[in-house]
């Protein structure tokens, strides 16, 4: 099950990327959107709350200051400051003027930990005192400025003004907290916005990504169904879209395919049959033709035979090649019965040293070849079997190799291996792919061999029915390495096999 989730959440996974670019695009919509929402109705927020405060100073310090005499004293300051702090704005007032003799005098609303001259921005002061011109476009020698600080964390509004014809300078401190708390509650509310757009926009790709990907699901089932062998495996169609399209299309190539499967093994099937049929019909007259051949054979052998010495060539030539001729029938035969799964294993606990040389001795080729094994390595196996491949192993190896031949056996916990090593040149490395290939000749040029080029290939299928396999080398010494592993318990290997072979009678 977790094998199951992580397949469809690793990094590749397509519905993965789906999902992730879903929310890519839905997080980058929703931060640009709540960024542009949040920017707007915080300058609208703190313009709404600044021009009313502003409007409310302006007004204050024309009614209240502008009433002060020239030179006020610090009493008439306080009492004019206190009174603009009473507006409808809650603000801290300071009012600084000349008394009589033009010593600087302030009076200050309290609260705020003191409003004081010092707690207003230098560059504020400075615009504040300076007289500008008056000329069409200037009215007034002086203006209301303000600025927006912030202290310990808390943002505030900061204003000044002198009044107009001689009079107090007043500046005027208000907190912006208020309007902080509301935009960051309103951040806090674009940020749960965006988390949800982002949630959703998961949601709605997954549903997009299950509802395109799973299709796409099925016809990858589908096609591993069919690299499986299962040609009649089809996609049920539905709609009109470019997947039923592409439905549509892998069922008419699996139909299709699975038409020229079945062509080419009917056409199999009546070859292996013909070959079968025409091996089984030689071999009545080949039995007739061997017994004649037999007989022509023993007279060219006694002394003082009947056989003319100007045809004894053409006889000997004859009996070479009926024998050849019987030995390739009897390989065809071999070869059907593998192509059809009808060949089978006799399995017996046997010896393989003893095996091994019951195989050369039965050959004469005791003088060719040496054998390295040591006796008591055991396993079970079909000796019939293993005699073909041994006889195939070693007599190619004494016909196309150089002597002496070597054969050593090494044994395993749960396989024997065999190897069959030459002295002759090797075989050469265009060659080495094709070996086992059927009827496969490593020179063209002599077609005619004594050999039918099926003995290598009979002894691969011959191992691989054990559950074996053989291979084919070149020695870095010199020579062809031809190298057997069996299993131990052949038994074992076969019955996993779908019952190719089996114990049982030949």
């Amino acid at each position: 099950m977790r094998k199951g989730i992580w397949s469809r959440l690793r990094l590749t996974s397509l519905r993965l990327r789906l999902v992730v670019v879903f929310g890519l695009v839905a997080l980058t919509a929703a931060v640009s959107a709540s960024g542009i929402a949040y920017w707007l109705n915080r300058e609208a927020v703190l313009t709404r709350a600044q021009d009313a405060v502003l409007r409310d100073f302006e007004s204050e310090m024309e009614n209240r200051a502008g009433a002060l005499p020239e030179h006020p004293t610090r009493d008439e300051l306080q009492r004019a400051a206190g009174q603009m702090a009473t507006g409808g704005q809650h603000f801290t007032v300071l009012l600084v003027a000349e008394d009589a003799s033009g010593l600087p005098v302030y009076g200050g609303s309290g609260g705020l930990n003191g409003f004081a001259l010092a707690d207003v921005p230098e560059s504020l002061r400075a615009a504040v005192n300076e007289e500008q011109p008056v000329d069409s476009g200037n009215a007034s020698p002086y203006h209301l400025y303000w600025q927006r600080i912030v202290d310990d964390g808390t943002p505030y509004l900061v204003a000044g003004t002198r009044v107009i014809g001689g009079g107090p300078t007043g500046y005027m401190l208000k907190s912006l907290e208020p309007e902080a708390k509301d935009l960051n509650s309103l951040a806090w509310s674009l940020g749960i916005a965006t988390a949800l757009a982002l949630i959703g926009s998961a949601l709605l790709a997954q549903a997009a990504a299950t509802t395109v990907l799973k299709p796409v699901h099925r016809l990858g089932v589908a096609a591993r169904r069919l690299g499986e062998g299962r040609l009649d495996t089809r996609l049920r169609v539905s709609g009109t879209d470019e997947l039923a399209d592409l439905s549509r299309t892998f069922n008419s190539a699996a139909a299709a395919l699975e038409k020229r499967v079945d062509d080419m093994a009917a056409r199999e099937s009546a070859s292996r049959r013909f070959v079968a049929d025409m091996s089984h019909e030689l071999r009545t007259p080949l039995t007739a033709i061997t017994a004649v051949t037999e007989v022509l054979e023993e007279e060219l052998e006694s002394e003082g035979g009947g056989i003319d010495p100007m045809i004894e060539p053409a006889v000997r030539l004859v009996v070479s090649e009926t024998r050849r001729l019987n030995d390739l029938v009897e390989n065809l035969m071999e070869v059907t019965r593998f192509d059809a799964g009808t060949a089978r294993l006799v399995l017996d606990d046997v010896d393989v040293a003893d095996q091994i040389t019951a195989c050369i001795d039965a050959r004469a080729w005791l003088d060719a070849v040496e054998l390295d094994a040591e006796r008591g390595i055991h396993a079970r196996i079909d000796p019939r079997r293993l005699d073909v491949i041994l006889a195939n192993l070693i007599g190619n190896a004494l016909k196309h190799g150089g002597s002496p031949v070597r054969v050593s056996v090494r044994d395993a916990d749960d396989s024997v291996t065999i190897r069959v090593r030459d002295h002759g040149p090797g075989i050469p490395e265009d060659v080495l792919p094709h070996v086992f290939d059927r009827f496969y000749k490593a020179s063209a040029s002599r077609p005619r061999s004594e050999g039918s080029g099926l003995g290598l290939s009979i002894a691969l299928e011959n191992a691989h029915i054990h559950g074996g396999e053989i291979t084919a080398a070149n020695s870095p010494d010199g020579g062809a390495v031809f190298t057997l592993r069996l299993p131990r318990d052949t038994s074992e290997d076969v019955d996993s096999e779908k019952g190719t072979a089996r114990e049982g009678d030949a």
